[in-house]
């Protein structure tokens, strides 16, 4: 048995279509009101202020929307794009709107461990607060009691990089850990910082067909 498991959660807790075609789609029209409504806020403000500085861009919030959406549409896991979609979703979720779904074998996976006296933590891509209020508004209730750590690009750092790894076991205070991910890359950055690793293969997923390598691999949890 492992002292933590680490979980990813597109493509591995959850559809990549959840996040790719449900929250995206929920996002993308909120993102310059919500720019307008909330400046005095200082984490919109500094996603702001990371936009301009990023993409160069000068001009008023329909200038920052079209640089976001051009994010959005790539995939890219750009750190002010990821804080404003995760405050919407924030809300979103806690309004009713939207409402969190996972793969079949996941809470059950989850209580188990839990039960086990497992620690859980995750690490995603989504902003801390997006991962919060995803777990805390599911399907099957509110999760968010299962889980000790939420990691992000921010307080952590890119997910392929081992470094982030080795960051996260710090905040741990443990070099027993087990990282699921459908992502090979994010498995090799694991591994290097030390970590044991488990491929999550989902049949219809962007990397059910990968090469995971020398990784143990799972179709579920």
């Amino acid at each position: 048995m492992t002292e933590w498991v680490v979980l990813d959660i597109e493509g591995t807790l959850s559809a990549t279509d959840q996040v790719l075609v449900t929250l995206y789609d929920y996002a993308r029209p909120r993102l310059g009101p919500w720019i307008d409504e909330h400046g005095d806020d200082p984490a919109v403000a500094e996603a702001v202020a990371q936009i301009r500085e990023l993409s160069g861009v000068d001009g008023g919030t329909d200038e920052l929307v079209r640089v976001l959406h051009g994010w959005m549409d790539a995939d890219q896991k750009v750190t002010p794009l990821k804080t404003l979609q995760g405050l919407i979703w924030q809300r979103g979720y806690a309004e009713g709107d939207l409402v969190a779904e996972f793969f079949p074998d996941v809470v059950p996976a989850l209580r188990e461990w839990h039960a086990e006296g497992v620690d859980l933590a995750v690490f995603s891509s989504g902003s801390v607060a997006g991962q919060v209020a995803f777990f805390r508004h599911t399907t099957d209730g509110d999760l968010t009691s299962l889980f000790q750590h939420h990691f992000d690009t921010v307080n952590a750092g890119p997910k392929r990089e081992a470094a982030s790894y080795l960051k996260i076991a710090s905040v741990l205070g443990s070099d027993d850990i087990t990282f699921y991910s459908d992502v090979p890359a994010e498995l090799d950055a694991a591994a290097e910082a030390g970590w044991r690793t488990v491929g999550v293969r989902r049949p219809g997923e962007p990397y059910g067909d990968a090469d995971f390598g020398p990784h143990r691999t799972v179709e579920a949890l």
